[in-house]
Parts: structure tokens; C-alpha cells; sequence
């Protein structure tokens, strides 16, 4: 008796668990409606800001508790534009993002942390020019869920962080006449994203 009740409580944990991973929501990325942007500094003096116009991705969630959150991220690396021909040209080399040898910029999350009301710091691996490095993502957000023209509910999400490039072997530079060098080391990068909700998953 105690083995068939045991294996009646076991079916019945499994069930529940298979019920709660079968209702998370998965939301799309809108590419349309999202970017990721970064700055970085310029001959010491000032600021070149760019953002990589191709980017997909889905966000997996179990109800109103962020903290359960599952992000999945893709960044073209080809799609770099800083409005400057030759310098983004310069940027898909070899000597920086080398886009045909790495053509994604990748993030996963790995944990998910409520820091205060509509605030979220959101941990996880960034994938980029071979390496892996663990960052952290301060999230504004989640907006309240909307309904477009289309019937579609959507919400939106602001994320910031700063990197060093060198920690992804981004390590070109070319030192100054007066002192200094071309390219800063630290990059801030800011990321809009409007989420579109689409069909529950068991992934």
C-alpha cells in the first residue's frame, strides 16, 4: 500500500509539473520595434554610438512571476551601423567583430532577479566573438500587456549594461599622437524590446 501511494503522489507531482511548464507563455521579440544600442568612447573625446539593426529572440514566462523568466537572444553581427560606411565596414573585420568568422552575438539567461518595483536584473551568458562571459542586464520593466490594432498583446522591456571589450577579444586599437588611444575599452549598451505574445510551450 505504502508503494502504490508513494506511486500515486510521484504520478501526481510529475502531472502538476508537466501542467506548470505546458503554461508558460512564450513571447517573440518584435524586430521591428526593438534594438540594441551601445556607445563607446572616441579618441578619448567623445562618445560613437551605434546599434545592430537585426535581432530575434523569445522570452519564456510562467504567469506574473518574472522571476521564473527564460530569455533567449540573437544579435546579427553584420547589421552594425554606426552611421559610417568605411568605420562599420572596419568594425565587421577581423579586427574587431570579425562577422564572417562569428555572424551572431548570443544571450541566454540563467537567472532572473526582482531588484525593486518594475525593476529586474536579469543574469545570463553573452556569446561573442568566440567568448562567453557572464553579464548582467539591469531590466526596466516589464510595461503593462497591451492589445495592438491586430489583436495581438504585446509589452516592452529597457535593459542596460556595460561590458568590457576586451573580456571578448575585442582588442584593437591604435594609440594617439598627443597620448591616449582610438577606441575606449568600456561599452554601454542599452536594449529596447517589444515582446509579442504568442502560443504556451512545454519547452
Amino acid at each position: 500500500m505504502r508503494r502504490i501511494a508513494y506511486a500515486a503522489s510521484l504520478a501526481a507531482f510529475i502531472t502538476l509539473a508537466a501542467n506548470a511548464i505546458a503554461q508558460q507563455d512564450v513571447w517573440e521579440i518584435d524586430p521591428a520595434h526593438s534594438s540594441a544600442q551601445f556607445s563607446v568612447r572616441h579618441m578619448m573625446v567623445s562618445n560613437v554610438r551605434g546599434e545592430f539593426a537585426k535581432l530575434s529572440g523569445k522570452v519564456w514566462m510562467g504567469g506574473k512571476d518574472f522571476t521564473k523568466a527564460r530569455v533567449e537572444a540573437t544579435i546579427d553581427a553584420n547589421s552594425i551601423n554606426t552611421r559610417n560606411e568605411g568605420r562599420d565596414k572596419h568594425l565587421r573585420s577581423a579586427d574587431f567583430f570579425d562577422v564572417a568568422k562569428y555572424p551572431t552575438i548570443e544571450f541566454k539567461s540563467k537567472k532572473v532577479e526582482s531588484v525593486a518595483s518594475g525593476r529586474l536584473r536579469v543574469i545570463g551568458d553573452l556569446i561573442m566573438h568566440g567568448a562567453t562571459k557572464e553579464v548582467a542586464l539591469d531590466v526596466e520593466g516589464p510595461t503593462p500587456e497591451i492589445k495592438d490594432k491586430s489583436g495581438n498583446t504585446r509589452m516592452g522591456v529597457s535593459a542596460s549594461t556595460q561590458l568590457n571589450r576586451k573580456d571578448f577579444n575585442l582588442t584593437w586599437n591604435s594609440a594617439l599622437d598627443g597620448g591616449g588611444v582610438v577606441v575606449g575599452d568600456e561599452v554601454s549598451i542599452t536594449i529596447d524590446l517589444e515582446l509579442i505574445k504568442r502560443a504556451s510551450t512545454g519547452k
